[in-house]
């Protein structure tokens, strides 16, 4: 085990010794506080958005309001529905600086959260760029969201590439990386802050690539809708934590598939999900 950890590390790393054994999985005491801390933090932000979303929900293609608000209401939205999925990541950073710290190597307090902030970093370029192209393509052809203008048939297409996203070999790989922490660790662990800040943002990057289709159906969906938030943070949670990846992967592709027909046929099927 020693051997191959070792063999595992990036040049310059300080040695399988600095790393505790990634086959231990039991959650001590302190562990499990940090897993309460990102579920509260998760809770909390539902019930943020609810009350921050309330009335915004008008269906498919919900203008995200301005900037500062929808920028605020972003990281929100990725804390509450992030956060579940992301915390055996979290767990296993923290894992190590604690071990480091046992060790009495550099472990400067706080670089968990470092690393979260990090993560939150990526998602939330993700979200700039994809309010960026909403408000362009918006401003060019104002009609074009509309749902009497063809808007529905739109979100359909944006959540049917979203289902065909899920199959493709480039999401398989995203997937798993964030399936696998301890592969991760090994390979990219850094030190100190801006180690960790780097680690958090390399994380989300791949976070990103593996669920910029399911996030971008949200917005077809309605990005102030609740309803659909909860149900696109089941599918995230579900492909990622889920102990069947194939399974999971494909069944929220053919989940997507359906909702993407049920709003191009029937409209009114999926209408019951907006506040």
């Amino acid at each position: 085990m020693r051997t191959a950890v070792s063999a595992a590390l990036p040049s310059g790393s300080s040695g399988a010794a600095s790393l505790p054994r990634p086959s231990s999985s039991r959650l001590d005491a302190r562990e499990a506080g940090l897993i309460a801390v990102l579920l509260g933090f998760a809770a909390a932000s539902w019930v943020f958005n609810s009350a921050q979303m309330s009335g915004m929900d008008m269906g498919r293609w919900t203008d995200p309001g301005p900037l500062g608000f929808f920028v605020s209401t972003w990281v929100v939205m990725l804390a509450a529905m992030m956060f579940p999925s992301v915390a055996p990541m979290v767990v296993a950073h923290n894992r190590i600086h604690h071990h480091r710290r046992r060790m009495g190597r550099h472990a400067p307090p706080g670089s968990t959260a470092v690393f979260v902030a990090g993560y939150l970093i990526s998602w939330t370029a993700f979200g700039l760029v994809a309010y960026s192209l909403y408000g362009l393509v918006a401003a060019q052809s104002p009609g074009l969201f509309a749902p009497d203008q063809g808007g529905r048939y739109l979100a359909a297409g944006v959540i049917l590439v979203a289902a065909v996203y899920q199959l493709t070999p480039a999401k398989n790989v995203s997937l798993m990386k964030c399936r696998t922490p301890i592969d991760f660790i090994l390979h990219r662990m850094r030190h100190g802050y801006g180690g960790a800040l780097r680690m958090g943002v390399e994380h989300g990057a791949w976070c990103v690539a593996c669920c910029w289709a399911l996030m971008t159906a949200l917005f077809a969906l309605g990005v102030m809708s609740i309803g659909w938030m909860a149900v696109i943070g089941a599918f995230i949670a579900g492909e990622k934590m889920l102990p069947w990846k194939r399974l999971a992967n494909r069944s929220v592709a053919v989940a997507l598939a359906v909702i993407a027909l049920a709003i191009a046929l029937s409209p009114a099927a999926t209408d019951g999900m907006t506040m």
